[in-house]
């Protein structure tokens, strides 16, 4: 595939704050296709919106992204005890986004990170963080009878799904939706047939990632390869 890359220049990591962050960003004159971005995902890049980017810094390779196989997942005990803890709860599939969403997304983003660069929330913020034209995402959406609790968005690629973002009534914290919601991932990759299922990024150093971790076995992608990972670190 013939593409064209650009480099940012440095600014403040949001997670790591005393790094400099610069990134490797997809430019092009038209949208990338859906098979180009299965592939670039493929090469440790994520969207954020429109924008296709890698992490490309000089002095730091914390960000590892990391994505699952699929059929070589089995759950954990306490992986197992989130499904049972959250039985009662009915999951839909919507194809598009709904009005509803963004309540749901500002309050979860007003209280649970106040302290991130997404705080504080608004309406443009969310539409161009999550929404993308030519990208075909998921809305998994969690109910407790007939309240909307949790929308995992998922980006359905040609040979993957990718776990863009989560949100969930902040006062539902207890139920684990986040490791929920990965687990209603892992099993949608299974029925469409998609063997990987990415989540993003990995910083082992970093609190809010840590769960990440536990879900295994997972591939890293660093030195420019995927690598296989069956314990959690540390």
């Amino acid at each position: 595939m013939d593409m064209k890359f650009g480099i940012t220049t440095p600014f403040t990591c949001s997670y790591l704050p005393e790094q400099d962050e610069r990134l490797l960003v997809f430019v092009s004159d038209t949208q990338p296709t859906i098979a180009e971005y299965d592939f670039l995902i493929g090469a440790g890049f994520r969207r954020s919106g429109t924008q296709v980017y890698r992490p490309h810094c000089e002095a730091c390779k914390a960000c590892e992204s990391i994505r699952l196989l699929v059929n070589l997942f089995t759950p954990s005990k306490s992986q197992k005890r989130i499904i049972k803890r959250n039985q009662d709860l009915t999951v839909r599939i919507s194809h598009g986004d709904k009005p509803e969403y963004y309540p749901l997304y500002e309050s979860y983003i007003n209280q649970r990170h106040d302290d991130g660069s997404m705080f504080p929330a608004t309406l443009e913020q969310y539409q161009g963080f999550i929404l993308s034209p030519w990208n075909n995402a998921l809305f998994i959406e969690l109910y407790a009878k007939d309240e909307l609790i949790g929308v995992a968005v998922t980006d359905n690629l040609v040979s993957s799904l990718s776990a863009l973002y989560t949100f969930f009534k902040p006062e539902e914290q207890q139920r684990s939706l986040g490791s929920f919601a990965i687990l209603q991932q892992i099993e949608l990759a299974k029925s469409l047939n998609k063997p990987f299922l990415y989540l993003g990024y990995q910083i082992d150093t970093c609190q809010k990632m840590s769960y990440k971790q536990n879900f295994l076995p997972h591939e890293r992608f660093f030195n420019d390869k995927w690598q296989l990972i069956t314990k959690k670190a540390g």
